[in-house]
């Protein structure tokens, strides 16, 4: 039965991941076997994920890349197919937020979120599946969201995006399920990290942040999840024990989605 959950061999890329939740998938999969490639968005954050690997005692490969150029991403995916090999499994992971009610909302803050969390899945998607096609399969993970299914205030480019990139996942499924490859999605349910830290800090009286408050009365877990807590899924999707999972959004959220909430 492990062996079903061995990435040994294969090689992951996971873009953007070189803190938070990207980090942590990328250390699973290398607790599992794989070989990591990461990329981020300017040198001094790849340099700070590539210390924070090796002081995990994981090997990564580290590159700068925008991916949202699509130019830079065709030759960031050949630069690392010749000089680590073919990319087995794809985390689309980067992406960004803008938190500004709708009507605040620039068209360009609107349409800058859509083409990181959205636009650049299509794009670094695109540039492995030939490769994957040749090598007779693959698996690719999008990082979803509760959003994917729900909406919520300011949020607006962000859901529109996670939105879509729930049905950018189930078409690729649809469109490359014959040549086996995989593609799924994590939603992520509200995930302790230096990120979300301010909306857990207690407040001078002793109290829980409004927000906190909010969320716990929200999770029939009682807690935040942590990025630790998507590693078991991440493993799942990228591994030989998904096979015939396609086209799914595995949601990790404590129960959110199945919860309507505590009686006032």
């Amino acid at each position: 039965m492990g062996n079903m959950f061995s990435l040994k061999g294969k090689i992951a890329l996971i873009t953007g991941a070189s803190y938070g939740i990207g980090f942590a998938i990328a250390k699973a999969y290398a607790n599992a076997g794989a070989t990591i490639v990461f990329n981020d968005i300017k040198q001094e954050l790849v340099d700070k994920g590539l210390a924070a690997y090796e002081a995990e005692g994981i090997k990564a490969h580290g590159y700068v890349c925008d991916v949202t150029d699509e130019e830079a991403v065709n030759a960031f995916i050949a630069k690392v197919e010749k000089e680590i090999g073919v990319i087995d499994i794809l985390v689309n992971n980067a992406g960004i937020i803008k938190r500004i009610p709708m009507c605040e909302m620039s068209a360009k803050d609107f349409r800058q979120v859509v083409d990181v969390d959205l636009n650049a899945p299509f794009i670094v998607s695109k540039a492995v599946i030939p490769s994957m096609i040749k090598k007779g399969g693959g698996k690719i993970i999008n990082i979803c969201s509760m959003m994917s299914e729900l909406g919520r205030e300011t949020v607006s480019a962000y859901a529109a995006a996670k939105g879509g990139l729930k049905m950018l996942t189930r078409n690729i499924a649809s469109e490359y399920g014959e040549y086996n490859i995989q593609c799924n999605g994590i939603g992520p349910g509200y995930i302790a990290t230096p990120q979300t830290a301010p909306l857990r800090e207690r407040q001078a009286d002793g109290s829980r942040h409004p927000f906190d408050s909010f969320i716990i009365a929200k999770t029939p877990a009682a807690r935040w999840g942590t990025p630790d807590d998507l590693a078991g899924p991440a493993v799942f999707l990228a591994s030989e024990a998904s096979n015939f999972v396609n086209g799914h959004i595995l949601y990790v959220d404590g129960g959110i989605l199945a919860y309507i909430g505590k009686q006032p």
